[in-house]
């Protein structure tokens, strides 16, 4: 893997990890509209492979398949946060759902049910589950964009400052206590759906419902935790 003088053969590490870049775009491209190409992935992963090759410095510690890895997913989500195809209206939609959820956590002290978010919302039920459909089935990857607006780190931390990874750990331990206070059936969805990895048909047979269910808990789930996350901001 390396030359007399310490250096990576890059050559040999582009075709060894090209593979990885190619399982990472489709474990992302599942949860995606379909509009997203595997092409695109692949092509935007490639550069963040490109890019590791010529950043590693096996002096830090991390080995390169880790820091490789993290490049890689970072191209393909900085790749897709550059589309926009949530129109505004839903993107309203979603940010006052977000803004009842919190409402009425403050005032019920426990997570509100679906109906109460819909009368809060002054809306009927089957309105508000239809938000749901939409603004998950628009958005990109709602978690991942918790974790880049400082739900939770991502990424390569080798070079940060020890005040930073403190606020990191900080951070990271609040998402986790506002996943532990999530409904039950919406907990479980989050941790088939991004620990094991299941997609949205594969949940719903675990929890005994329709993919499009999955849809509208997985996005309440997202509103739950972007209005806990604003509450200690």
């Amino acid at each position: 893997m390396y030359t007399a003088q310490g250096r990576i053969k890059q050559s040999e590490l582009l075709t060894q990890y090209m593979p990885l870049v190619r399982r990472q775009a489709l474990t992302l491209q599942v949860r995606l509209p379909a509009s997203i190409e595997l092409d695109d992935l692949i092509q935007a992963g490639m550069v963040g492979l490109l890019e590791a090759l010529g950043r590693f410095d096996a002096a830090q510690g991390a080995t390169f398949a880790t820091f490789a890895s993290q490049r890689i997913r970072g191209a393909m989500m900085d790749e897709l946060r550059t589309r926009d195809w949530l129109p505004r209206s839903v993107r309203r939609s979603a940010r006052a759902v977000d803004d009842a959820v919190r409402r009425l956590e403050q005032q019920l002290g426990r997570p509100p049910e679906e109906g109460e978010i819909a009368r809060e919302l002054e809306m009927p039920l089957s309105d508000y589950q239809q938000l749901l459909n939409d603004t998950n089935s628009g958005k990109l990857l709602p978690f991942e964009e918790l974790i880049a607006d400082g739900g939770e780190p991502a990424g390569d931390d080798t070079h940060r400052q020890p005040f930073e990874q403190l606020l990191d750990e900080q951070q990271r331990q609040t998402l986790i206590d506002a996943i532990e206070a999530l409904p039950e059936r919406e907990k479980l969805l989050m941790a088939l759906y991004y620990q094991e990895e299941m997609n949205l048909k594969e949940v719903g047979a675990v929890l005994g419902v329709t993919e499009s269910r999955v849809s509208q808990l997985h996005s309440q789930a997202v509103s739950r935790l972007r209005a806990r996350l604003h509450e200690t901001n």
